[in-house]
């Protein structure tokens, strides 16, 4: 007969469950980090997508991005026949930024964020960490189900359960609090002037 702590620590569903909450955990991260921030960061570049060479590949795969100012972004290509298409794909990424190109690199000018607009930022990294949260929660809720099933498959006692339960909150605690840190330190980021 295993104890709660075994119900829990039985490899398969442990690592299932540390891998769906690790997810959720980098998909948030991966979420805000492009969320633009009053200063620049290449980061914000991570969703564009360029038509280059026959097909759509990340603007990382044809191009060096650095942000040498507080308030400029330069996008510098490894093959200067393709700045075109680096222009037109952070047009259509929809940033909210004007590429400008000087023949050899793209210049992204970071205009200064409103109150108003930090403000909406900061709620979108919000919603987004809420979202996370919902995840891990149903990856808990499924591994929960799993315990349930086990203590009355293997007629295992409350106690057992309970203590697997507690195993499997406190894991949720973790993971959870990892997206609030995050969160804070994003919204944080996003209202400093």
């Amino acid at each position: 007969m295993r104890d709660g702590r075994q119900m829990m620590s039985d490899p398969t569903d442990l690592n299932d469950l540390k891998r769906r909450m690790e997810g959720a955990i980098n998909a948030y991260i991966g979420d805000i980090t492009s969320l633009r921030t009053g200063r620049a960061s290449a980061n914000i570049l991570d969703p564009v997508q360029v038509d280059a060479y026959g097909s759509k590949v990340p603007l990382n795969q044809v191009a060096n991005t650095a942000a040498p100012q507080s308030d400029l972004i330069t996008v510098t290509p490894f093959d200067k026949g393709t700045i075109g298409a680096i222009e037109r794909g952070i047009t259509n990424a929809n940033l909210g930024l004007n590429p400008t190109n000087n023949g050899s690199q793209i210049l992204l000018s970071i205009p200064p964020l409103t109150e108003e607009r930090r403000r909406d930022l900061a709620k979108n990294a919000r919603a987004k960490g809420e979202e996370a949260k919902i995840s891990i929660r149903n990856a808990r809720r499924s591994a929960k189900d799993t315990i349930k099933k086990t203590a009355n498959a293997e007629s295992l006692s409350e106690d057992m359960q309970y203590e697997a339960e507690q195993t499997l909150q406190e894991m949720t605690d973790k993971y959870v609090g990892r997206v609030d840190r995050t969160l804070d330190a994003k919204e944080a980021d996003i209202m400093k002037v």
